[in-house]
């Protein structure tokens, strides 16, 4: 697939200099506009202050770019019809020359071909609710077991089957670590109720297991949970009746597979009056901060 790099991220890359991994879904399917373009500016911002250059990854025009210009992100944010994008529907959207707003697993596999090893997300797609009769599992799981890229998140979708998501990341062999808890984040949430599968403190030692686990030949991707800061997070307690009024209403309306994750998380915003979504944006900024010294740290080892 031939993959367009921004010269920018290009230079970076062979150079040797840190560079970080941005997705698109969260820019066209989990905000609104504007905010979702001025989120997506300053967490590019974020990563260029933390000593890394940013790589926000889409599909223009049926063209998938590593690297957007401030004009592209505009389009990509305000665009009608953006398709959401996973590794199943980049042919499709490609052939036929749309416009995609890739998810994890995607983003990816497009930072895998770029050459780029740390991405920042907001949160992990997993093992949907009722997966034992629906099957509904993302691909973003199936991807983190073959695609050696670290993606940096605040945990799994709290809409999700969290026990059941971290199972079958341990049966793909991905190593899942939480920076500086012993509890394993719920995305608006620093609690879930599940230990931290590995404790890691600070981007050095992340990056150390990076480079171990990539060095014994051992392919696929890391999950590197980032809680969510204390003072933006929404109490697990609090937030967990409204995923279940969420889920509910999903339910009745009959939305399913890749339409329930946008559903949701729209719904939520709904139901807490915007909370939801001023916590999404403080834990993107804050797991891009991370992500950014991540890089910083794995650029160092490798060089």
């Amino acid at each position: 697939m031939n993959v367009e790099i921004a010269a920018e991220v290009r230079e970076a890359l062979e150079a040797g200099r840190p560079v970080v991994a941005l997705e698109s879904t969260i820019i066209s399917h989990g905000m609104p506009y504007p905010q979702n373009v001025a989120m997506a500016r300053e967490v590019e911002e974020i990563v260029r202050a933390g000593g890394a250059v940013p790589a926000t990854i889409a599909v223009l025009d049926g063209v998938p770019k590593v690297g957007l210009s401030a004009d592209e992100l505009e389009l990509l944010g305000s665009a009608p019809g953006v398709v959401k994008v996973s590794v199943r529907d980049l042919p499709y959207v490609v052939a036929r020359r749309q416009h995609g707003a890739t998810t994890v697993a995607a983003t990816m596999r497009l930072a895998a071909l770029a050459g780029i090893r740390v991405f920042v997300t907001g949160g992990l797609g997993g093992v949907h609710r009722g997966a034992a009769t629906s099957f509904d599992i993302s691909a973003d799981l199936t991807e983190l077991g073959q695609t050696s890229v670290a993606v940096v998140s605040a945990g799994v979708k709290s809409i999700l089957d969290i026990g059941l998501t971290l199972e079958t990341l341990e049966t793909l062999g991905v190593p899942v670590l939480v920076d500086g808890s012993d509890e394993f984040p719920s995305f608006y949430s620093r609690s879930s109720g599940f230990a931290a599968p590995m404790r890691v403190d600070g981007p050095a030692e992340i990056a150390a297991v990076l480079a171990a686990k990539w060095s014994l030949g051992l392919p696929g991707g890391v999950v590197v949970a980032h809680p969510i800061p204390a003072e933006d997070e929404i109490p697990a307690g609090e937030i967990g009746g409204i995923i279940e009024q969420a889920l509910g209403d999903a339910d009745r309306l009959g939305i399913s597979g890749k339409d329930i994750t946008p559903y949701l998380l729209g719904r939520i915003v709904e139901i807490t009056e915007g909370a939801s979504l001023t916590a999404n944006i403080a834990l993107v900024k804050a797991n891009a901060r991370l992500g950014a010294r991540i890089a910083v740290e794995t650029s160092a080892l490798a060089g």
